[in-house]
């Protein structure tokens, strides 16, 4: 997710020796690489599946799991450049404009309405939730992403002198956008997004759950699956916010143990940056029925015939 924690990364590889540095850096591609192999996983799995690109449901989970590769590898590139060069503002922008960090939140709440609509309105499910309207959401998603990034490279062209864009920077966010504006305008883009998103999927939980509870049977079951499914994006949209917060956690554990600095700001970046990219696409995929056991299928089998199996085999929706 973003580089937050990168504020304070210019100290850290002026204190940090080489053997400390080449072992964080060993340590920060050896978990990205892992992480991606796994999440690559899931989009071959996905990709081979045709259930799978058929339903808006997977169309905007797989979405998230390529969102989390793309971050992760950003996120990765950008902390070795700290360790190693200085771009200068043109290309930094550009990694910066690619590194966008409210593509998963709104992801988290489109997918949310669409269970939302799945148990809640069954009937229109399948006019409204087309998978043509799934990559529309993810095109816009993209679009307002874009935009706010965008606005961060605008209000610095506005503030800035020309001759400050020709030299090299530091490129984390926190440094390349350091003027009031940016502040006010990073703090209000926070505040409105999750906002957003929490009360989207509060909103849509209380009506799966009412119609859990007037629902009998399979219905009951399915309703009491999607309720989960959507607690389950909370705890996605809290690994989301880490990354948000992990400044405001450096701080404190820096202050209460100075000595330890270097250590807390790397460590705190694999917690609230790294591992959540993991966390978030595997614990859901796991959960799913149906996307794991064709999973499964397709390591055991080695892809004979992974469509034909999974005709047999029963699921539950989520």
């Amino acid at each position: 997710i973003c580089l937050c924690s990168f504020s304070s990364m210019n100290s850290t590889t002026r204190l940090d020796n080489v053997d400390d540095a080449f072992s964080k850096n060993f340590i920060s591609c050896a978990l990205g690489c892992t992480i991606n192999c796994i999440n690559g996983a899931f989009v071959y799995t996905y990709f081979k599946g045709q259930v799978f690109q058929h339903d808006p449901r997977y169309v905007l989970y797989i979405h998230l799991v390529v969102n989390d590769m793309i971050m992760l590898t950003v996120s990765v590139v950008l902390q070795i450049l700290t360790y190693t060069t200085l771009l200068t503002f043109a290309p930094c922008c550009i990694m910066l404009l690619i590194l966008v960090t409210t593509n998963n939140p709104l992801n988290l709440a489109g997918m949310a309405v669409e269970r939302y609509i799945a148990v809640c309105r069954p009937l229109h499910h399948v006019h409204i939730c087309t998978v043509q309207r799934a990559y529309a959401l993810i095109a816009l998603i993209w679009g307002v992403s874009f935009i706010l990034a965008l606005t961060d490279i605008i209000i610095l062209l506005a503030t800035k002198p020309l001759s400050a864009f020709s030299g090299a920077v530091l490129c984390y966010p926190t440094y390349v956008y350091n003027t009031k504006y940016h502040e006010v305008q990073s703090l209000t883009v926070q505040v409105l997004l999750f906002s957003f998103v929490f009360l989207t999927l509060i909103i849509t939980y209380l009506n799966v759950l009412y119609t859990a509870q007037a629902a009998s049977g399979s219905n009951q079951a399915s309703a009491r699956n999607a309720r989960n499914t959507i607690l389950l994006h909370g705890v996605q949209l809290f690994l989301c916010m880490l990354s948000f917060i992990s400044p405001f956690l450096i701080t404190i554990l820096v202050t209460t143990w100075p000595r330890n600095r270097t250590n807390i700001i790397f460590t705190t970046f694999l917690f609230t940056n790294v591992l959540p990219r993991l966390l978030s696409p595997l614990i859901y995929g796991v959960r799913d029925q149906r996307f794991m056991l064709y999973f499964l299928i397709l390591v055991l089998f080695m892809n004979i015939f992974p469509d034909k199996i999974m005709a047999f085999i029963p699921f539950r929706p989520g």
